[in-house]
């Protein structure tokens, strides 16, 4: 029997809580076709191993396709040929797309939303275009957490990125593998396989307040070890009849 090293077995332990949240949430199901936005990041990188060396296990059935987005009007020096190589390995077709976002269309909105949203809308195209049903995007359990702190604290709501999001409008699915994944999980598996750090230089990016969640996340967690589950139970554990209710 092949003894693992302990990055072999932490790989395996993110295989498993891949697994769970596949099956929990409904995910994948047979005959799925997924694309993978893969931005070029730790996280991406590890959804396109994850997932593809999952499409090769028999149950469920899918396939992947595995996309990456240029934005022109924002600095960014991707290694488009280490990316596709990152997806070749698993034998996944390897889209590039260009598109920007002009920010005098709607001064209302941040740069940061209208990135995103840029974004997004082209991986609906690509998906549309490509017959894929599903769109899985890399994002872990600290960025569900911190986004639900987010909210919490700015918006007033009680709601973050769910695993499974359908979006009627486009007739698509989102998904998120890796939602009960540590991001210190990825950081030590991109460092065990060392994905290249992309360069990147948003002249936006310090605008945006998840940095200062990250610090409340462990902030939390300092004052109670088991808090992040904690908060991930708290999403399916709603007790209304101990919460305020407007009376007209």
């Amino acid at each position: 029997m092949v003894k693992l090293t302990e990055d072999e077995r932490l790989f395996r332990k993110v295989e498993d809580k891949v697994k769970k949240a596949i099956f929990d949430y409904g995910l994948i199901h047979d005959g799925d076709r997924i694309l993978i936005g893969l931005s070029g990041g730790k996280d991406s990188l590890a959804l396109v191993d994850l997932l593809g060396r999952r499409s090769k296990i028999y149950s469920p059935r899918f396939e992947v396709v595995v996309a990456h987005i240029v934005m022109t009007n924002i600095p960014y020096c991707s290694d488009r040929e280490y990316l596709r190589s990152r997806a070749e390995e698993h034998g996944l077709p390897f889209i590039v797309h260009e598109t920007g976002f002009d920010l005098s269309t709607d001064t209302r909105k941040s740069p940061c939303f209208l990135c995103s949203w840029t974004r997004r809308k082209a991986l609906f195209e690509i998906a549309k275009d490509h017959a894929c049903n599903k769109i899985a995007l890399g994002h872990h359990q600290d960025d569900i957490l911190e986004t639900l702190l987010m909210n919490l604290t700015h918006q007033g709501a009680f709601g973050t990125m769910p695993p499974r999001l359908r979006m009627d409008k486009f007739d698509m699915e989102i998904i998120r593998p890796m939602c009960l994944v540590e991001e210190k999980e990825l950081i030590r598996i991109a460092a065990w396989k060392g994905y290249r750090k992309q360069v990147k230089d948003c002249p936006y990016e310090s605008g945006s307040s998840r940095s200062d969640m990250k610090g409340v996340l462990k902030s939390l967690e300092a004052i109670n070890p088991e808090a992040r589950y904690s908060l991930w139970g708290s999403m399916t554990n709603i007790q209304e009849d101990y919460l305020p209710r407007k009376t007209r």
